[in-house]
């Protein structure tokens, strides 16, 4: 049920942000309150069971649902963000793209080492980023709990780039 009223509420934007692209476009989703709850409470139900002591969010998309979730199951929430935009001492993790490189960072005073922290963010694409923040929170000290995400953009082979991390992957609709 949940899958088709994700589904229902995203919006393709063809030939976004270049040419040949389709951009599943989360925002619609972000105009009902209902559907909003009913996301974070579909997570709650398929993490049951799972360790978390922290819930890390990918900038930016990854902290609109992961925020209300951390809240949701009592754990702190943890921004990982692009370089530049975390204001106290931060460990930086570099990482490629398919054209270029990019930054991400955390917090050094955000975890624990030895907390288990779950990556959530909007969307699984490539893995890429994801990978880059498990890689950071293990230099940090963390375990990585595993990952949620709203959708999942099967073609891409994400799943397969992030599965040696962890055992926990909760997808609420793929493509």
């Amino acid at each position: 049920m949940i899958t088709q009223q994700i589904k229902n509420a995203i919006r393709d934007i063809p030939d976004f942000p270049k040419p040949g692209i389709v951009f599943k476009d989360i925002t619609p989703i972000l105009k009902d309150p209902v559907l909003c709850d009913n996301i974070v409470n579909a997570f709650v139900e398929q993490l049951k069971g799972t360790r978390i002591d922290v819930i890390a969010g990918i900038e930016s998309r990854g902290f609109l649902f992961g925020l209300t979730l951390a809240t949701k199951l009592g754990v702190p929430f943890v921004p990982i963000r692009k370089a530049g935009k975390l204001p106290f001492t931060i460990k930086q993790k570099a990482y490629k793209l398919e054209y270029g490189t990019a930054i991400i960072e955390c917090h050094t005073d955000a975890f624990e080492p030895g907390q288990h922290i779950l990556i959530h963010d909007d969307l699984l694409a490539t893995g890429g980023t994801v990978t880059a923040a498990s890689e950071l929170i293990n230099e940090m000290g963390g375990v990585v709990a595993g990952f949620s995400f709203v959708v999942e953009l099967g073609f891409l082979n994400g799943r397969e780039r992030i599965a040696p991390i962890s055992d926990t992957l909760v997808v609420l609709a793929k493509y």
